[in-house]
């Protein structure tokens, strides 16, 4: 193979990502010739409503999905918290890369964290899973809608719309922004979205030659812990209409997860974890989905 081609979406941190492994990969194959597509999605062009509201998170995918297909890309970049936990048929997922930060990110131009926010304050994050964590934590904050990427996000900031926002910390670290983050969410109290961190690389599943060379970059310590993630999300049939959240950590062959489902509406939240040995990723994330599922997350689930 001398050449591939990487269809990304347009977005300065979906560019980043994508140039990323294409580094990656030229340094893996000396004279690989390695082009980037840049496209645009539904999900990036539809702005004024939640993605819950106008089909999820998969609307990132789809096109890039449809360029593969069609033989206009050979693979294509995600954010994995962005990929659906099932897969469209006839595509794989045969490299997750190292994970950066996994933490969420209190971003404020005047207060240092949720709880030095007065009465009331304004708070941007469209994200569920985000709103039951703070609602849980501050009932009394007024939390608004807030879309599109990372810069537009932080100009709305800068502008005074919000008092705070909530982003990745890894977003903001891979565009050279980690002066703003004011204070990291970090697990046990605060737990991310599942694969949060985790750059993944789809491809067909009927091209060996490209699955292949994309193994090669595949990160075997992060592919467990957000196996078992994306697992507990899986089991619980979780997507971005329901707040859920889960974070794995790995020591030596023992495997770790914790998870939460909750109420973006008034801040309940049910917990659960579960440990198991480190090939067992799958099982220990259905496991602790059961464990939510008994202490009462069915009752925030869909039916």
């Amino acid at each position: 193979m001398d050449r591939l081609r990487i269809a990304t979406r347009r977005s300065p941190l979906a560019l980043w990502q994508s140039e990323h492994a294409a580094t990656l990969l030229r340094a893996l194959v000396p004279g690989l010739d390695v082009e980037l597509v840049p496209m645009s999605t539904r999900g990036d062009e539809v702005l004024d409503r939640s993605l819950a509201a106008i089909g999820g998170k998969g609307l990132f995918l789809k096109e890039l999905e449809v360029a593969m297909a069609r033989g206009e890309a050979d693979c294509a970049v995600h954010s994995l918290k962005d990929v659906p936990m099932w897969l469209e048929p006839g595509f794989a997922l045969p490299a997750i890369l190292a994970r950066a930060d996994h933490a969420d990110a209190f971003v404020s131009n005047r207060f240092d964290a949720i709880d030095a926010l007065p009465q009331g304050a304004r708070v941007g994050t469209s994200s569920l899973r985000r709103q039951a964590q703070l609602r849980a934590r501050r009932p009394d904050l007024t939390l608004l809608d807030l879309r599109g990427n990372v810069n537009t996000r932080l100009a709305k900031l800068d502008a005074g719309d919000y008092d705070a926002i909530v982003l990745a910390c890894a977003g903001l670290a891979r565009l050279g922004l980690e002066y703003r983050i004011r204070a990291r969410l970090d697990a046990p109290d605060w737990l991310p979205a599942p694969a949060q961190g985790a750059i993944a690389i789809e491809c067909r599943d009927d091209n060996p030659a490209v699955q292949t060379l994309l193994a090669r970059l595949d990160d075997r310590f992060t592919r467990v812990q957000v196996e078992a993630e994306r697992a507990m999300n899986r089991a619980l049939h979780g997507s971005c209409h329901v707040p859920v959240a889960a974070f794995a950590q790995l020591h030596e062959d023992r495997l770790r997860l914790s998870g939460l489902v909750g109420s973006a509406s008034d801040g309940q939240v049910v917990r659960a974890s579960g440990e198991a040995d480190a090939d067992a990723a799958e099982s220990l994330g259905a496991e602790v989905a059961a464990r939510l599922l008994g202490a009462g997350a069915g009752a925030f689930l869909p039916g």
